[in-house]
């Protein structure tokens, strides 16, 4: 009767000294692969940026020429290329209709090892972002005048109806005068 809690317990401790074998084994092979990619950096530059910009993205520590950046975020695959820094480089533009958010970027290098490296852009919204281009006149010359007008062309509606009657009676007084003078050319006056 003893004999069957015996072999349980022995079965339990072969089966516990080769179980830490086993896991260590096959950890191995994984650190490899964590090693290679923590090999690898991605910087995105700006890390923030509205739907419609673009980012530049830089990998330091592929060993091959080129790579290929994919994202949710990006209207295409980036194509990395050589850098004068060393590293690979490429500029990937952002869509257009991407909503807020984070989202990642998977880089795999073209080298022996096929390295990959991943990284995150946030997508802020467009209220949020700076815009991209200018949106003020400069402030150069005129005194700041540019800056005056502009806030008075953005406050007026264009003419109205005091315009409109102003512009018709001109144009009623103007076709007086022609034809008051025309009329005057035909009858030459005798004093």
């Amino acid at each position: 009767m003893r004999s069957i809690p015996l072999t349980f317990c022995g079965a339990a401790v072969v089966a516990a000294t080769l179980m830490p074998a086993s896991v260590a084994l096959a950890d191995t092979g994984s650190s490899q692969e964590k090693e290679t990619q923590t090999r690898a950096a991605l910087s995105v530059d700006p890390a923030s940026i509205a739907p419609g910009g673009e980012v530049d993205l830089q990998v330091d520590g592929c060993g091959g020429k080129k790579a290929k950046g994919i994202s949710d975020a990006f209207d295409s695959d980036a194509g990395f290329s050589a850098a004068d820094d060393g590293g690979l480089s490429a500029t990937a533009k952002i869509r257009s209709d991407a909503t807020a958010g984070d989202y990642d970027i998977w880089v795999t290098c073209d080298d022996d090892k096929d390295t990959r490296v991943s990284g995150t852009v946030t997508v802020v919204d467009r209220e949020g972002a700076a815009p991209l281009a200018p949106i003020a006149p400069v402030r150069a010359g005129g005194g700041g005048t540019a800056t005056l007008l502009a806030g008075e062309a953005a406050q007026q509606d264009g003419p109205g109806i005091a315009h409109t009657v102003t512009g018709l009676v001109l144009a009623a007084v103007a076709s007086v005068a022609v034809a008051f003078r025309s009329s005057r050319r035909r009858h030459p006056s005798t004093d």
